[in-house]
């Protein structure tokens, strides 16, 4: 590494970009545009399904991101966006303290998410002082791969379920949003492996692109699919704040909610290793600095009305594709994500992407998550022959892909939450015995 805080990035218009290197910076833009792209069906759904403003995260998430850009000292390529793991924990807490026929209580949750932010900062000025050993020796690779791998096996459904579609109910409407995220699927390993030059760095963006013209084509032009709708888009303002809202700090609501700080420790550790995998360099003396830089803007993003966040791992797919590695189109990326966010005809627009082509991508994208686990696994020469490794990774396979829920003293973790907990605690129980 190089003495100075932030790299001195170089100029590289070819080959593996590392993220000490940049890109010319029209293509910059485009790969930022194409990352963009990665994070903002997920970040949009899960507010969503929380009762939050979009917009507020779509908003933080650029906020986040350059948080988590500055504390790594721009060296760690990673976007940070709404984080799933809160879903659960969230609604319960909200629930809890809603009246029937009351909107949500959302000020009630922000505080959790505060409060889950600052015990993950928290463990990660641990890291820093303390060094990473203590993390790696609690989750080593064989647990990271398989969190990693659990990760994208639990997505895995929601990628079947945008590639079904919304847009009829009868088969015949089923099967038209199937082909069109097929054909998106095809688009983007097509673009991937055949597209000449810079056009083969971008096969997420002009697969998405493929599959929003051929649906609008066959569903606006020939009446197979229900009609992209543009309207909002013209009702849409050009220039807007989102609906930003206070926290208020609950004692139950933070028991509910911060627990998750856990999940989003194995998450990033995952994603760390996972993006080590792929740029064969060594990113363990960064884990204190990621953890305090997700903290931090977890804690900021719940203290205006944002969900809280967690380095994405569909921008990890992204990564894997286009082997582009360059921190600096994450900067492009929030502060792209950060224009969306204060305007709401930008917003509209995006939101017109069919969701079968939504789930199209999905499916490259989350299925390359579920990969990065092999590749962490050979990386690390992980011995499957041991019993240990391969039960180990064999029940949180089955525990994420399953979505398999426990609850706790009023506390539910998810597929993600169970496979990242039984990962872990199986692969201690199970000590290696002595040789005979």
């Amino acid at each position: 590494m190089s003495d100075s805080y932030f790299p001195r990035w170089t100029e590289k218009a070819s080959g593996v970009i590392m993220p000490e290197e940049r890109l010319p910076m029209g293509q910059t833009i485009v790969a930022g545009l194409q990352h963009v792209v990665a994070m903002f069906g997920a970040t949009v759904l899960a507010p969503i399904l929380m009762g939050f403003d979009p917009n507020v995260a779509i908003l933080f998430s650029g906020v986040a991101t350059l948080i988590f850009f500055v504390i790594t000292g721009g060296r760690l390529p990673s976007y940070l966006g709404s984080s799933f793991a809160f879903i659960g924990p969230v609604l319960a807490a909200i629930g809890a303290g809603a009246a029937a026929g009351t909107a949500p209580n959302i000020a009630v949750a922000l505080g959790g998410i505060i409060a889950a932010g600052a015990l993950y900062t928290l463990i990660g000025f641990a890291v820093m002082a303390a060094g990473h050993a203590w993390v790696e020796k609690v989750m080593p690779p064989v647990v990271t791969g398989a969190i990693v791998a659990a990760i994208g096996l639990v997505l895995a459904p929601i990628a079947i379920s945008m590639a079904s579609g919304t847009s009829g109910t009868n088969a015949e409407g089923s099967a038209f949003s199937r082909w069109i995220a097929l054909i998106t699927v095809v688009s983007v390993g097509l673009f991937a492996v055949y597209a000449p030059g810079l056009w083969r760095r971008l096969p997420i963006l002009l697969g998405a692109l493929t599959g929003y013209l051929v649906y609008l084509v066959l569903a606006n032009g020939m009446g197979l699919g229900t009609p992209i709708d543009f309207s909002k888009i013209a009702a849409a303002p050009l220039i807007g704040l989102p609906n930003f809202t206070a926290p208020v700090f609950d004692a139950k609501a933070i028991v509910l909610i911060a627990p998750v700080a856990i999940i989003l420790v194995a998450e990033n550790l995952g994603h760390i290793k996972g993006i080590a995998a792929m740029t064969g360099r060594n990113l363990d003396p960064l884990i204190g600095r990621a953890f305090v830089g997700d903290g931090v803007a977890t804690m900021l993003s719940g203290s205006a009305g944002g969900t809280g966040v967690t380095t994405y791992a569909e921008n990890m797919g992204v990564m894997a594709v286009t082997r582009i590695f360059s921190t600096l189109m994450f900067v492009v990326a929030a502060l792209i994500a950060i224009l969306l966010g204060f305007s709401p005809k930008f917003g509209a627009l995006i939101l017109t992407i069919p969701v079968p082509v939504l789930g199209g991508l999905a499916i490259v994208v989350f299925g390359l998550i579920a990969a990065t686990a092999g590749r962490i696994w050979v990386e690390n020469k992980v011995d499957f022959s041991n019993p240990r490794n391969l039960i180990t990774v064999a029940v949180a396979l089955v525990l994420g892909a399953g979505n398999f829920k426990l609850t706790l003293a009023g506390f539910t973790l998810d597929g993600i939450g169970t496979a990242t907990f039984g990962a872990i605690i199986l692969y201690h129980l199970m000590r290696d015995p002595k040789p005979e």
